[in-house]
């Protein structure tokens, strides 16, 4: 699903006809206030964002999307007016992924489109662990939970990074004290009960995921 939001009609409606003849799902926004309702029921895959928009404005979206955690890695493409420079640095300063100079080609469109996609897809792949409604954000060091970031100590995370890479495999509480700890860390194998434990409690039902294999150890799923 792409999104465009641009307040002049005639442009979003051909943005939104040639995105679908192109194979994309789309939806035209010619506010702020449509475009941040819309955000709050559904996540597309990417953002066509006007700079001049009437209220506020596309700077501003774009800052507000970055400083989410839910939207911080979503890609954006900013339009901007031709000879609009400086529109353009302080965009892609804030993480804007791409620009289009008005007035552009619809073709220039959908081929700045897929090419972000095809990069961000890459990108997500090696930053990104997920199980269920469990999302890691290894760029940034963050656990989300049904979109809501839980706070882990570097163990209960590293614990959970580990268990994320191999879903459906089983450690045997010697391996994630290994794998987990130091080599010449001299504790007891409970230290991982305890961090399982406080670990499924932060991640509320969803750590429930975490299973015990009994008489082995632990896995994921």
């Amino acid at each position: 699903m792409i999104y465009c939001v641009e307040d002049d009609n005639s442009i979003r409606d051909l943005m939104i006809y040639t995105l679908t003849i192109a194979g994309f799902e789309a939806k035209g926004f010619a506010d702020s206030a449509s475009f941040w309702k819309e955000m709050q029921t559904g996540r597309p895959e990417l953002i066509l964002l006007d700079i001049m928009l009437p209220g506020e404005d596309g700077i501003s979206i774009l800052k507000k999307l970055r400083s989410a955690p839910m939207t911080a890695a979503l890609p954006v493409i900013m339009a901007t007016a031709k000879g609009s420079e400086y529109d353009r640095v302080i965009g892609l300063d804030l993480g804007a992924d791409d620009y289009l100079c008005k007035p552009f080609g619809m073709m220039e469109m959908v081929s700045r489109i897929r090419a972000v996609l095809r990069r961000t897809s890459m990108s997500e792949h090696k930053n990104y662990l997920s199980y269920g409604a469990i999302t890691m954000d290894q760029s940034r060091h963050v656990v989300l939970v049904d979109g809501r970031e839980v706070s882990l100590t570097l163990k209960e995370y590293d614990l959970l990074k580990l268990l994320l890479e191999h879903t459906g495999l089983v450690f045997t509480r010697d391996q994630l004290l290994s794998s987990v700890w130091d080599q010449d860390y001299s504790g007891e194998t409970r230290t991982v009960d305890v961090h399982i434990g406080t670990l499924r409690t932060k991640l509320g039902e969803s750590g429930e995921a975490i299973r015990t294999v009994r008489g082995v150890g632990y896995r994921l799923g």
